[in-house]
């Protein structure tokens, strides 16, 4: 193993106390400058330090959801939009709790240029720390093993969009025999596994395990749903328990509750919004203002999902179903705008509030395309163990031209993994997206 590897969390480590400990500090200069001497008598003088301390907690629970910390993981420009919009929500939740706190509208300015501070703050230490991690732990030099041209193509051409973090310098199909592979594996710290057939991949992965060297596997549906296996340890032999039941009774029970109480909340404040894109709609073309279409939700029951219309009418009326793309001529100008930032689907809602979706799940596909794709993928079919969503884990992570195969892997990632803390932090991702 190389010896700087073994330094690599150390250098996280510090990078992160470092911004953390900056931001607090700048909060802490606006505090005790600005407001503390008019939030003295509730608090005390110990109060100062839990102020702070909230604080910090805050600014942390943001920055992780948000991937704000993960240098060497994401690009640099993502880290800064992720920590921008951390310290957004960290300082108006802040500037709420001032306000509660001191039983009055405090000034407002003091925040704007704490906000001002922390982005300087950010964008030096972006650079800084990604700078660092850049030249201390340089790309990984990798040899591609593939089983099957077209994954592999499609992943090498992901990969070389990443080329200060991966650097793939040989590739070998599997057929070239174990032998042959296994000597070239020895040649580099870090071997990809791409769609190589289970025995081959068994084998190879126990040789790099036995030699110290990073291996990276595209996994297939199988790998996914053992993830989420329960280690049973009733006697000295290994079991691994899949229920593949989907949701238990009480996750599905704080699910809906969770449902409930944001769809009831997003359709007060979204109100307005709404009424003002149901008129623009309108008035463009003078057609409907909601467009109804039958969408497969749980247990491959069927409902009308109800969305803004963003099309011409009768947008499908010669074509019949079919994928959007992404420069569609069929999109009208108000319905460019609301696709942009997401408002076309603001009536779903509606469709979580009744029970037909959840919040966050895997997107409802239309009968007729999902028919399509269990004829090449008969996988397809288990992402409706869940309600429909109206976000979900592949729409955070995947991109608009992620094939449909990886979309479906990482939705049986959610579902085989589910907990109630993966849902909220896929509706604050949620967030970023819309920055994108």
């Amino acid at each position: 193993m190389n010896k700087q590897e073994q330094y690599k969390n150390l250098l996280k480590f510090v990078s992160i106390l470092l911004i953390w400990g900056i931001q607090v500090g700048i909060w802490a200069y606006f505090w005790m400058g600005e407001y503390a001497e008019e939030i003295m008598r509730p608090f005390g003088y110990k109060g100062n330090w839990l102020v702070l301390a909230v604080y910090g907690i805050i600014s942390f629970f943001f920055s992780s959801i948000y991937g704000g910390y993960r240098v060497g993981y994401y690009r640099r420009e993502d880290v800064i939009l992720s920590g921008f919009i951390s310290i957004v929500f960290t300082n108006v939740i802040t500037y709420l709790q001032t306000c509660l706190v001191g039983r009055a509208i405090m000034e407002v300015s003091p925040f704007i240029w704490m906000t001002v501070a922390d982005t300087f703050a950010l964008l030096l230490w972006a650079i800084l720390a990604c700078g660092v991690y850049g030249r201390v732990f340089p790309p990984h030099k990798m040899l591609l093993i593939y089983g099957g041209d077209t994954l592999a193509t499609n992943l090498v051409q992901k990969m070389s969009g990443r080329t200060e973090k991966f650097h793939i310098q040989e590739s070998v199909s599997i057929n070239s025999g174990q032998a042959a592979v296994k000597e070239k594996i020895l040649s580099y710290p870090s071997v990809i596994l791409c769609d190589v057939p289970a025995g081959n991949r068994n084998s190879l992965i126990k040789f790099c395990f036995e030699k110290d060297i990073r291996v990276y596997t595209t996994p297939k549906i199988s790998d996914i749903l053992i993830r989420a296996a329960e280690n049973i340890t009733l006697f000295d032999t290994p079991l691994l328990l899949n229920r593949n039941r989907g949701l238990s009774l009480e996750q599905r029970f704080f699910k809906r509750l969770v449902d409930i109480v944001f769809s009831v909340v997003m359709l007060v404040i979204t109100a307005p919004f709404m009424l003002v894109t149901a008129a623009a709609v309108k008035l463009e073309d003078g057609g409907p203002v909601i467009y109804r279409q039958t969408r497969l939700t749980q247990y491959g029951r069927t409902f009308s999902v109800c969305k803004f219309r963003s099309m011409i009418v009768n947008a499908e009326e010669e074509t019949g179903a079919q994928l959007s793309p992404q420069d569609d001529e069929r999109v009208t100008r108000v319905g460019g705008i609301m696709r942009k930032f997401r408002i076309d689907e603001l009536p779903q809602l509606w469709n979580i509030l009744i029970g037909n979706m959840s919040v966050v799940g895997p997107r409802p596909e239309r009968p007729e395309l999902a028919e399509e794709y269990i004829r090449d993928m008969p996988e397809f079919g288990y992402r409706l163990k869940v309600r429909a969503g109206l976000t979900g884990y592949a729409q955070v992570i995947g991109k608009y031209n992620t094939t449909a195969y990886d979309k479906l892997k990482m939705d049986l990632m959610y579902i085989a993994g589910y907990s109630l803390i993966m849902d909220f932090k896929i509706m604050f991702m949620t967030f970023k997206i819309l920055f994108l």
